[in-house]
């Protein structure tokens, strides 16, 4: 494995995402007017709660930081309970002492979404860089919305998502006609910004992509292969992801 990737092999989901929040909230400890980087889907869920969690017991304060999210659907509007920014609001942002105003995500009601894609990454380059950004990983690689094939300098744009990525992401879409077929995505260029990747990856479905990702070939075609070249990527998984990696 690269010496730049820190592997933190955990026992389940639960001490998983504990591990994750331990470590994400060190960084907001130690920079406390910092700007850091979420991310979606349902492997941060539990990472969250332990946010959330820390800052009622604890008192973890979320009130100096910036925040930016990966990615969002389009259309969608914020109001939506399958838009990123209600998720968002949900599982984190709506129970700690975040700044709103200080909370972007991509704008998925925009009127147009590719010169949204660059307001983005002008608050982006504007932000300075980030201290840590969480990462997920689709079964085809992808991080954020970069799917396979796509190049390694792109910055934030306007993606159709493609079937695999639709497939796995229907279950949250009861009635398949309001589910997006579009994105508004980070780059992977703006992604590998970060001062630090926290990537957290569960179950045994992701084991074949995480090793490929993480001694693979560094191809557009994993585009997490990418994260091979950051100088520093930690890799929060349990024991099933981390399966095929010794």
């Amino acid at each position: 494995m690269q010496p730049n990737i820190r592997p933190e092999i955990e026992t389940n989901y639960n001490t998983m995402s504990k591990k994750g929040a331990q470590i994400f909230a060190q960084k907001i400890k130690d920079h406390p007017k910092g700007t850091f980087g979420f991310a979606t889907g349902s492997t941060p869920i539990g990472l969250y709660k332990e946010l959330v969690d820390m800052h009622k017991k604890e008192n973890l304060d979320f009130s100096g930081i910036t925040t930016f999210n990966l990615d969002e659907y389009y259309p969608i509007k914020r109001e939506s309970e399958h838009s990123y920014y209600y998720f968002m609001q949900k599982h984190l942002f709506g129970h700690v002492n975040v700044d709103q105003s200080q909370v972007f995500l991509p704008d998925g009601a925009a009127q147009n979404p590719e010169e949204e894609a660059q307001a983005y990454e002008t608050k982006i380059h504007q932000s300075g860089n980030f201290i840590i950004q969480i990462l997920g990983i689709g079964l085809n690689g992808h991080i954020g919305f970069n799917e396979p094939g796509e190049s390694f300098v792109a910055e934030t744009r306007y993606v159709p998502l493609t079937e695999i990525t639709l497939n796995a992401n229907a279950k949250h879409f009861p009635n398949p006609a309001d589910m997006p077929h579009h994105a508004i995505t980070m780059g992977i260029r703006s992604i590998m910004m970060a001062q630090h990747i926290l990537l957290l990856v569960s179950g045994e479905a992701k084991a074949a992509i995480l090793r490929d990702s993480l001694f693979g070939p560094i191809t557009p075609l994993v585009p997490a292969s990418v994260l091979q070249l950051h100088p520093s990527v930690i890799v929060v998984s349990d024991k099933e992801a981390a399966s095929l990696l010794v």
